[in-house]
């Protein structure tokens, strides 16, 4: 008898909320009420469109208001935000509290019509954990070229740091030092 067909949510193809962008967008600015629409889209396409309301001040707990149309309903809830004491004693980072698992995350994933937490999916996967054993053999071959064109991505994008102090970073170093040894591990 064959075995029963498993197939596994990827939280690669789910939509996400993460606390970084929020933060990005000047959302999560203590004392204020900022409210906008995020959406997602695929080479101009649009996937979808989410209401969000932030509601960070000291008389009541913060908390995120969501609202969506979901096939032909309305859906509208509030996830609360906890902020705990940054490590480096500037300020405080900012997590989601789940409605459903009550942890704290940087990423709630659209499942089922509602932003949740990753564990509270028990046949959740990332793409990379459901690859073959042949893409990983071909990964192994030619993984190097990928890992070339990553690190180059990075090493030129517009922000990053290469000299601090006129002293070049350990970022930067360790970055060059990958491309070069992939070039060398590639070309033999």
């Amino acid at each position: 008898m064959p075995k029963l067909t498993k197939h596994p949510l990827i939280f690669d193809n789910c939509l996400i909320i993460n606390i970084t962008d929020l933060k990005k967008w000047n959302y999560l600015k203590s004392n204020q009420h900022k409210s906008g629409i995020i959406s997602w889209e695929v080479n101009g396409i649009n996937l979808a469109k989410v209401k969000i309301a932030v509601n960070i001040s000291s008389t009541i707990s913060p908390e995120v208001t969501i609202s969506y149309l979901s096939k032909e309903n309305t859906i509208s809830y509030d996830i609360k935000l906890v902020s705990v004491p940054s490590n480096l004693g500037k300020g405080s980072i900012y997590y989601f509290l789940c409605p459903f698992t009550l942890k704290r995350c940087r990423k709630l994933y659209l499942v089922n019509d509602y932003f949740i937490h990753r564990s509270a999916v028990p046949n959740g996967m990332y793409s990379s954990q459901i690859k073959s054993k042949k893409w990983r053999h071909i990964e192994k071959i030619y993984g190097p070229n990928f890992n070339i064109n990553k690190c180059k991505e990075l090493l030129y994008s517009k922000y990053f740091k290469k000299y601090y102090n006129d002293r070049p970073t350990k970022r930067y170093l360790k970055l060059k030092e990958k491309i070069i040894r992939e070039d060398i591990s590639f070309n033999i």
